[in-house]
């Protein structure tokens, strides 16, 4: 009995864990929950791909993924997904499993894996079209400001039609001093 009450508590408190680590205005969804809300509404895909034990992700999700501007666009745009590049649940994607594959202490997921060209480095961002095509994947710690600029880029479609350089050229940062003073019912 006393084995079984510590299983609960364990389990309860690990679903508390978690649901409190990706607290906050972003409203992360499953991979799953993905291909199903993309089945009656199309639209890009956001993958956060992080590991617990990395820093740089804890600081991401402190820092950009909490800052207002940011969590609008990816609720609005995309569909925004929290992914553990460790997580040993399989996932079934356009017929294939992906599964958990050991290695050293810990190890790593296929579709992690496969998300990041093989490339695995944390946090490591992830952008697919509407159809699940790579658009791509941005590897590093990124800051709300240039961050929100590249979300902007791709969530609003302008990556088909115009180069980086030029949208950057053009891109209305709400991070300025005069943006901030505008937002904020000054003039």
């Amino acid at each position: 009995m006393k084995n079984y009450l510590l299983v609960i508590f364990l389990a309860t408190s690990v679903s508390v864990f978690a649901q409190e680590t990706h607290a906050g205005p972003v409203k992360w969804m499953t991979f799953e929950q993905a291909i199903e809300k993309s089945k009656t509404e199309k639209r890009n895909i956001f993958i956060d791909v992080y590991t617990d034990w990395c820093g740089w992700c804890k600081v991401m999700d402190k820092n950009t993924f909490s800052e207002p501007q940011v969590a609008k666009i990816l609720n609005e745009k995309f569909y925004p997904v929290k992914f553990d590049a460790e997580q040993t649940a399989d996932v079934v994607f356009n017929g294939n499993t992906f599964k958990f594959v050991p290695s050293g202490n810990k190890g790593y997921h296929q579709l992690a894996a496969a998300l990041m060209n093989n490339q695995m480095s944390y946090p490591t961002v992830v952008f697919l079209d509407e159809e699940f095509r790579m658009i791509q994947p941005l590897p590093g710690y990124q800051k709300p400001e240039e961050f929100h600029k590249i979300i902007q880029f791709i969530g609003e479609g302008h990556y088909k039609t115009v180069k980086w350089a030029d949208w950057q050229a053009s891109y209305k940062s709400p991070y300025t001093p005069a943006a901030a003073v505008k937002e904020q019912g000054g003039k």
